[in-house]
């Protein structure tokens, strides 16, 4: 079934928004500390842990470094949220979506 022209358009111009959207939150790059800098990881927009960076204080200390690298990943999760959210804030703004659509 052929939509109408407008139809059509509009869907062309959403699909293209959301290839836009994509590349943007790929692009996203964070970093989180936790421990005062004892562990560090860094993460994508797509939410995947690029790298971790452990100080030799807190390696022998197996407890401690598994509840630091929770919570450093956690914080970085929160902040390539944030980041992801902003760019589709930005971009889906102004197309006149209900509050708390997005």
């Amino acid at each position: 079934m052929k939509l109408p022209g407008n139809m059509q358009s509009m869907m062309a111009q959403a699909q293209k928004m959301q290839q836009r959207m994509q590349e943007e939150i790929a692009r996203i790059r964070v970093e989180a500390s936790v421990g005062g800098g004892m562990v560090t990881v860094r993460m994508d927009g797509s939410k995947k842990v690029l790298g971790v960076k452990i100080d030799q204080e807190v390696a022998g200390d197996v407890e401690m470094l598994q509840d630091l690298v929770t919570a450093a990943c956690a914080e970085a999760y929160a902040k390539a949220e944030a980041e992801s959210s902003k760019i589709m804030s930005g971009m889906l703004g102004g197309m006149g979506l209900p509050p708390g659509l997005l």
